[in-house]
């Protein structure tokens, strides 16, 4: 039995410090255009980047600037511009349409006992302009800056930011406060208006304060008895955030708006400013009869809205019975195209794209679900939002990317026609992310399993002519030496056909050493991934790449229900899951250890979220075949998770029963929860059990985890539980991050023979 390439402790840890040093790309700004003297073009492109710093236990984010010279139809010469620098606690930042200024949202620690601060800075090509402390101006709570509901837009006219924050609350008092003797009021102070007095937003200009969601006046009486009240919040990464309010900054005045005509009932995000800047276009989410779950979920119940400034009327621009995100404005301010779904149903879908043309008043749908993938052909949309620049400049065609299988792939979509040209068929098989498109460049962010995030940039062609994009590389990775990868397609037997939708298959990415003794018979580690409608694609993933270095060979599954293979894909799986997905994974173990030099006597499971489900279950159902697992934060029992994640409806969903708000499960669907579960097949598991929760978790909360750890430790079943406080769903603080990998490989080796 060779041993793996490193098994000592210390080993793995400067491999994994190594490897972690590799940055992922995350953002792309190009700048305005420059004429030369000789009648050339070239334009700075400013890059943001983030590392893992195991040193300080964070992420740090650099940017690192670079000079494209063009001619309008190729890229003629490229590269860096200086060397990079930190970004230091900048919370989001957005350039104006000229490129002229730039807007930073900037967190500031405060001093001694103080809060942390925020601010919004303006600044011009050679200094800082304006600096807002609005913690200060208390017109709000915090600013958010995430992804879901966070915006920072600048008008048209680059007069006034556009930005989403928490409901300023009033502070409430206990029954027994001790109040101070009140003074006697003088005529002229009776006279004078509250100095926090909600006012009337009556242009996007008038630079006005307050609103319906806005403060409450100075003088007004605190209330007494809710400093207990509960607050509902939207779930998992978004605990923070239960009232947002759209806001507007009026940089000359440095005056906050918090604005009118967003109803009660609704939680606006990704806002931008309408044509013309009469107002303001966003996105609600329902909230009534309460909040579910947001993050990662293109399901809930939402509308693309349209509030008039001048009068505090709200227009509804979409259809209110679907989910709706993403929308993104022509450059011509003419049409905005958006991304939808039906309204519950699979978390993840393939989504429709729609088009509003703003005149008009008309909606069409470019682009409709894909029922089946076939090579060749456009695969649907599978993306969690589009790119926030994603326009060509002749305001008709767009740009994005998609899972196509097992890779992604960047296409361009013609608006009018419905017509999809890939921009990188003929490009290096793996993962492709549009990072941002504006003037027809193109910047993209391209990786393989064996390669680290690369920055690429095009020229988009002429319509007719996207198939001949040439991408040139502006910042290279080299490829992580000892790893081979492939990706191979399976097809279930007929007795594991869905009966409504044969002819599935699935794919799965083998990743395995290529170097060394371990390369010639190694022990494998499966990996299912979770969601269970997500998917996996041949882009750069740490975790897999460091235990392939360490001697592993790794399968990556993406079994029937994944993304990027179409709709009946994904909706074959609800009500199959625990047999379907699980067999799926069981087919594809079994071919491989077939067909590759892989040694049977050491398969190990490693899963998070519904992967820890699929791991469990495969655990349970093939006990002869798992020698070890790891599991993260795993779904064990969907029955007594139902009345405590923030996605109860994940729950009936997937186990094939409709969700409404006022449902309580019945004894038959109780008893079906639990027959899908994990925990049903507890006593056949003997494989060693490595745990890893996250005390924050929402989706799937730790008592999920404990309650299978204390089954196992009853059993006899060597278990291990690692806690990770202040870690969510993801566990991905960079501590946790290290620490779980580090305890994962160790656990591997270990209980492997390795």
């Amino acid at each position: 039995m060779e041993p793996p390439v490193l098994s000592s402790p210390e080993e793995i840890a400067e491999l994994y410090r190594e490897l972690s040093r590799h940055p992922g790309l995350s953002t792309a700004c190009l700048g305005p255009d420059v004429t030369t003297q000789y009648g050339g073009k070239y334009c700075s492109l400013y890059t943001e980047w983030s590392q893992r710093d195991l040193a300080r236990a964070e992420n740090v984010k650099f940017c690192r600037q670079y000079l494209i010279f063009h001619d309008g139809a190729s890229v003629v010469y490229s590269g860096p511009a200086g060397t990079c620098s930190e970004i230091k606690d900048e919370l989001l930042s957005r350039e104006s349409p000229s490129g002229a200024l730039k807007a930073v949202l900037r967190k500031v620690p405060g001093k001694e006992k103080e809060k942390e601060k925020q601010f919004l800075e303006v600044w011009d090509q050679n200094r800082k302009v304006k600096s807002i402390d609005l913690t200060a101006l208390d017109k709000h709570g915090s600013v958010y800056d995430d992804d879901q509901f966070g915006c920072l837009a600048w008008s048209h006219s680059e007069t006034h930011l556009l930005y989403v924050a928490e409901k300023k609350r009033p502070k409430a008092e206990s029954f027994f406060q001790s109040k101070a003797p009140e003074l006697g009021t003088s005529d002229e102070d009776a006279g004078r208006p509250e100095k926090d007095a909600p006012l009337k937003v009556g242009s996007p200009h008038s630079g006005a304060g307050g609103g319906r969601r806005g403060g409450r006046g100075a003088d007004e009486a605190v209330p007494q008895g809710e400093q207990f009240v509960y607050r509902e919040d939207w779930g998992e990464a978004l605990s923070t955030r239960s009232v947002p309010v759209l806001c507007a900054l009026d940089i000359e005045g440095s005056s906050i708006s918090v604005l009118e005509g967003v109803p009660e009932h609704l939680s606006p995000g990704q806002a931008f400013w309408s044509p013309g800047d009469t107002g303001v276009v966003f996105v609600g989410w329902w909230h009534e009869p309460f909040r579910l779950g947001l993050r990662h979920c293109t399901n809930r119940r939402s509308a693309l809205f349209y509030v008039d400034l001048t009068g505090g009327r709200c227009e509804l621009l979409s259809e209110d019975t679907r989910a709706v995100w993403s929308p993104r404005l022509s450059p011509d301010r003419c049409r905005i195209v958006y991304l939808e779904n039906d309204a519950l149903g699979p978390h993840q879908q393939c989504s429709r794209l729609r088009m509003y043309d703003w005149y008009t008043k008309h909606t069409s749908t470019v682009l409709e679900a894909v029922p089946r993938q076939t090579w060749g052909a456009f695969p649907g949309i599978y993306c969690g939002a589009l790119p926030g620049l994603c326009w060509a400049a002749d305001s008709r065609r767009l740009v994005l990317d998609t899972p196509q299988r097992s890779q992604q792939d960047v296409f361009v979509v013609d608006t009018v026609t419905g017509a999809t040209t890939s921009l990188t068929a003929d490009a290096p098989q793996g993962s492709w992310s549009v990072l941002t498109i504006d003037r027809d460049l193109l910047v993209a962010r391209f990786s393989t399993p064996s390669c680290p995030p690369t920055l690429k940039v095009a020229v988009l062609p002429s319509a007719g002519q996207e198939a001949q994009a040439r991408w040139v590389c502006l910042q290279d990775a080299p490829a992580v030496p000892g790893i081979s990868w492939g990706i191979r397609t399976l097809r279930p037997p007929p007795e594991q056909e869905h009966p409504q939708y044969r002819g599935l298959d699935f794919d799965a990415i083998l990743l395995r050493p290529s170097e060394g003794p371990a390369a010639q018979k190694p022990p494998l580690v499966v990996m299912p991934h979770g969601g269970p409608h997500s998917v996996f694609t041949a882009g750069w993933m740490l975790y897999p790449a460091a235990l392939c270095r360490v001697g592993f060979a790794v399968l990556l599954v993406n079994y029937r229900g994944s993304l990027g293979f179409g709709q009946d894909s994904v909706v074959s799986l609800p009500g199959n899951v625990g047999t379907q997905d699980v067999c799926d994974v069981q087919l594809c173990v079994e071919r491989v250890l077939q067909e590759e030099p892989l040694d049977a006597g050491r398969v190990a499971l490693v899963g998070g979220s519904h992967g820890g489900f699929l791991a469990c279950h495969l655990l349970g159902q093939f006990p002869d075949t798992y020698h070890a697992c790891v599991v993260r934060n795993p779904v064990v029992n969907i029955a007594s998770m139902v009345g405590t994640t923030d996605i109860p409806d994940w729950c009936l969903t997937e186990t094939g029963f409709p969700y409404t708000p006022k449902i309580l499960p019945d004894p038959a669907q109780w008893t079906e929860m639990l027959c899908k579960s994990p925990m049903r097949y507890v006593d056949r598991v003997r494989a060693p059990v490595l745990l890893m929760l996250g005390e924050d978790d929402r989706r799937v909360p730790p008592k999920q985890g404990l309650e299978y750890y204390r089954a196992l430790k009853a059993r006899g079943v060597p278990t291990r539980l690692l806690w990770y406080p202040g870690n969510n769903h993801a566990l991905a603080g960079v501590e946790a991050e290290a620490d779980g990998f580090m305890n994962m490989a160790l656990w591997l080796l270990k209980h492997l023979r390795c």
